[in-house]
């Protein structure tokens, strides 16, 4: 049983919403926009935001919707496995996933996190894969192994934890 999503132990990493993937991905202008509110959440409550760009040279940087943040470039489904990257991770760090394909990059970076003992919640509504029953079947086997799928309206409020929270009609806003 995984505790509340606490923000100060809390990273939210944006897998590979790129301009020549999104497109191919079913419903992918709502990940993209749902992932856009989770990062204006994390901005406005202190959650640090890492996006990962996977093969940058042949699938282009992130779409400009989410741009102007640090990308961490991988060749890796898994970004685990990518150099430098659980340097950035605290401890025990709770991390939220969103982006694509939830069946590939996704999938694989949970596993990996899993692995080395992070808490991982993967964003229902914020991943994507081209095929619907290929996001389905991601998201149920991560259940299986652990991971704890929420949506994002679960994530922010968790991240806020009250309604007194001095960033909460902010937040309301953005959902709204």
């Amino acid at each position: 049983m995984l505790p509340a999503i606490d923000p100060a132990q809390s990273l939210l990493v944006v897998i590979d919403l790129q301009a020549r993937l999104v497109p191919a991905i079913a419903e992918g202008e709502g990940v993209v926009a749902t992932a856009r509110r989770l990062c204006a959440a994390a901005d406005l409550i202190g959650v640090p935001v890492l996006l990962t760009e996977q093969n940058p040279a042949g699938l282009g940087a992130t779409v400009p919707d989410l741009a102007g943040r640090e990308a961490f470039p991988k060749m890796e489904f898994d970004v685990t496995r990518t150099p430098g990257f659980l340097d950035r991770l605290a401890p025990g760090a709770d991390v939220i996933l969103a982006g694509c394909e939830a069946h590939i990059c996704v999938l694989q970076t949970a596993l990996g996190l899993l692995g080395t003992g992070h808490r991982v919640r993967v964003v229902r509504d914020a991943v994507g894969s081209r095929r619907i029953e290929n996001r389905e079947a991601a998201l149920a086997r991560l259940a299986a192994q652990g991971a704890d799928v929420v949506t994002s309206e679960m994530v922010m409020f968790e991240w806020l934890g009250s309604a007194a929270h001095p960033r909460f009609r902010d937040v309301v806003k953005l959902v709204k």
